[in-house]
């Protein structure tokens, strides 16, 4: 079995899956903010690591590519994502390719995909991402 397949069999009832080595971690959140916190507080876990997610828009893949990820499964991916693998030459694989990634509600894009809509850099995707969490933290209470 390959990294990429145990990953993905690691994906099954969570949301977020990263193997690196013998080390597996699964992750139940939506959206992205267990890549935010993992690259805020340890980073070293993406570093080389085979990540599966079930949906990956191009703020996850660009933070994913910070992350230096080795390789990437997505059960649904968006057509940007794809753009955003390609430009950083990450191996991926998919289930299923959505033009975009909408918000949860379906009333229209992801907060998170519309602030990296004009981002191609991962470095720069990381602070605007971290600043619009904040900002929708600060907005809920």
């Amino acid at each position: 079995m390959t990294t990429l397949d145990k990953t993905r069999k690691s994906l099954e009832n969570h949301a977020l899956a990263i193997v690196c080595g013998d080390t597996a971690q699964t992750y139940n959140e939506r959206g992205i903010k267990t890549l935010l916190s993992i690259l805020s507080d340890t980073p070293e876990l993406l570093r080389g690591a085979t990540v599966a997610d079930k949906v990956v828009g191009k703020a996850a893949a660009l933070l994913m590519v910070k992350g230096k990820v080795k390789e990437v499964y997505a059960e649904v991916i968006s057509e940007s994502a794809i753009d955003i693998f390609r430009k950083y030459r990450i191996p991926f694989a998919y289930g299923t390719i959505a033009a975009k990634i909408n918000n949860r509600s379906g009333t229209g894009m992801c907060p998170m995909e519309q602030t990296v809509v004009d981002i191609d850099n991962p470095n720069n995707a990381f602070v605007a991402l971290k600043q619009k969490q904040i900002l929708m933290i600060k907005s809920e209470v």
